[in-house]
């Protein structure tokens, strides 16, 4: 599935197509409990000062993570590069992303090619997994065939003071594989803030983290 036309595309439209392909029942999809990243990090971890993260905060760690995954997913990306950010005609931005990635089942890696909406008002970011597409320079990518195409929402929810970090992924498999389920249900085991919040609060707020 190649990208929507720069002149029709929009948030709403975006948002959409994740929709209709998390009502498909013969695809994958998993959505984490909403993370209330104070309580989480509370609990879990012990921290080098005190810390308290505002949804500000989260929300900047997603707009960050959604343009620079390399540095804020190290874990899933290997390397890759955005490009082509621009405002759409309905006000929010959208830009375009190439990564090596980590598939979900087993240690292969293969390119992933999205296209990346951003509602600032909302709070939401919306990847669209695409098989192929157009790169800065005119030409044409396609994504690894190592994996099925897969579209993810991240967002910062809650209140100010008490955020919540939200996240669903749909995977576009020709019928429901319950394989791609169990690192989700893992993640949600283990109890522990998303990798990339741990990463932001050391990085950008300064504060080292140690696991309980």
């Amino acid at each position: 599935m190649s990208s929507p036309d720069h002149t029709t595309a929009s948030f709403a439209a975006a948002k959409a197509e994740f929709e209709t392909a998390w009502q498909d029942p013969s695809h994958t999809r998993f959505e984490l409990p909403a993370v209330d990243v104070n309580r989480v990090l509370e609990d879990r971890y012990r921290t080098s000062a005190p810390v308290h993260v505002t949804r500000t905060m989260v929300w900047d760690m997603e707009t960050k993570k959604a343009w620079d995954p390399a540095t804020y997913i190290p874990y899933v990306v290997s390397g890759g590069t955005s490009w082509g950010r621009h405002m759409l005609k309905d006000g929010h931005e959208r830009f375009f992303r190439a990564s090596e990635q980590r598939a979900w089942i087993g240690n292969d890696r293969g390119q992933v090619l999205e296209d990346v909406f951003i509602d600032h008002a909302g709070q939401e970011v919306v990847f669209l997994g695409r098989d192929e597409m157009t790169t800065e320079a005119g030409g044409r990518i396609r994504a690894g065939d190592n994996q099925p195409l897969f579209h993810v929402i991240h967002a910062a929810g809650g209140s100010e003071a008490a955020p919540l970090n939200l996240w669903r992924i749909v995977i576009l498999t020709e019928r429901r594989d319950p394989r791609f389920i169990e690192p989700f249900e893992q993640m949600v085991k283990a109890g522990l803030l998303p990798g990339f919040l741990e990463i932001y609060i050391a990085r950008d707020l300064g504060i080292v983290l140690e696991r309980r």
